[in-house]
């Protein structure tokens, strides 16, 4: 809950939040955040393994109904993975911005002093030492391979969406939805142009379609499929 809640404050301030603020969102005390985690480090690191964690897209993915056509399929799909990127974008960009490094090497061996104003990070006396809830996230390592699962899990739920037109593809469902992940990652790093970014409807249509507007082509076109 604590994580959940400090996700949108970190995204807004980075590791600049205080501690107060998150006590406030949450309606708990500061004392409370520091039973959970050893520091605002700890937490900060739980909120962006928590950003990176690709199962709240996954299982929306998997929640698309497959009796619907292939184009509202992909478009939900796709509108999941828009949000599910936007949130990681802007969490790690406020973090980074803010000055903040993942791991300890980056942010010294030493634990992070408290800001005037928040809780100290040592349990008071006959307060227990932090422990992690069950529910909250950890700061686990996050490594190329966590990296690879997270997608071969994103791909494979796209991979679904695919399987009732599967006789009807050029490719395996598979490599369409590797595809369309490559397609959906690089609208979503386009950078700020001159020319109105496509929307994810006209790039689904796209996708499944390719360049040609076939209402429009002559009957005998040299570049057709």
């Amino acid at each position: 809950m604590i994580v959940h809640v400090t996700l949108p404050l970190v995204a807004e301030y980075g590791a600049a939040v205080k501690t107060s603020q998150i006590a406030a969102a949450a309606g708990i005390g500061e004392a409370t955040i520091f039973r959970v985690f050893k520091d605002k480090d700890e937490l900060l690191e739980a909120c962006i393994a928590e950003a990176l964690r690709p199962d709240n897209v996954v299982e929306a993915i998997r929640a698309i109904p497959l009796d619907i056509p292939l184009h509202e399929r992909l478009h939900e799909a796709a509108a999941a993975m828009e949000a599910h990127m936007d949130r990681m974008g802007r969490v790690l960009g406020a973090m980074h911005a803010s000055g903040f490094r993942s791991g300890p090497r980056n942010r010294g061996e030493t634990a992070a002093q408290p800001q005037q104003g928040e809780a100290a990070t040592q349990p008071r006396q006959g307060e227990t030492a932090a422990q992690p809830h069950r529910g909250e996230a950890s700061a686990q390592p996050r490594g190329r391979s966590s990296r690879v699962a997270s997608i071969a899990a994103t791909r494979a739920a796209l991979a679904e969406l695919f399987a009732p037109e599967q006789p009807a593809l050029r490719l395996p469902a598979d490599q369409l939805a590797g595809v369309l992940l490559d397609v959906l990652f690089a609208h979503s790093r386009r950078p700020d142009a001159d020319s109105e970014p496509i929307c994810l409807a006209s790039l689904i249509e796209l996708f499944l379609h390719g360049a040609f507007d076939h209402t429009k082509l002559p009957a005998e076109f040299p570049g057709g499929a």
